[in-house]
């Protein structure tokens, strides 16, 4: 699914223009990437935890030349399904 049919989709589900429904969904993923940049950790009950994990620096090869390289320290994105999520799919 992309951002169109998700669109579509929570126009259709909310009764919603789509146009309402992608401003919505912006305003939804603006505010989710705004906490994370916080450092904040976004819990939606039955839905899912967004949170921020932090990944050391190391040692990789590149595959190309063989040479040993350093990998820089980041910090990435996670997302953890809750029960009722997970057990839906399941």
């Amino acid at each position: 699914m992309n951002k169109t049919e998700l669109i579509e989709k929570i126009a259709a589900g909310a009764e919603l223009s789509k146009v309402d429904a992608k401003k919505a969904l912006d305003a939804t993923v603006a505010a989710i990437k705004d906490a994370l940049i916080a450092g904040d950790k976004i819990s939606l009950v039955g839905f899912g935890t967004f949170s921020i994990s932090e990944r050391p620096a190391r040692e990789g090869i590149n595959p190309a030349t063989k040479e040993k390289i350093t990998i820089a320290a980041k910090k990435i994105a996670k997302f953890k399904a809750g029960a009722e999520l997970a057990d839906a799919l399941n």
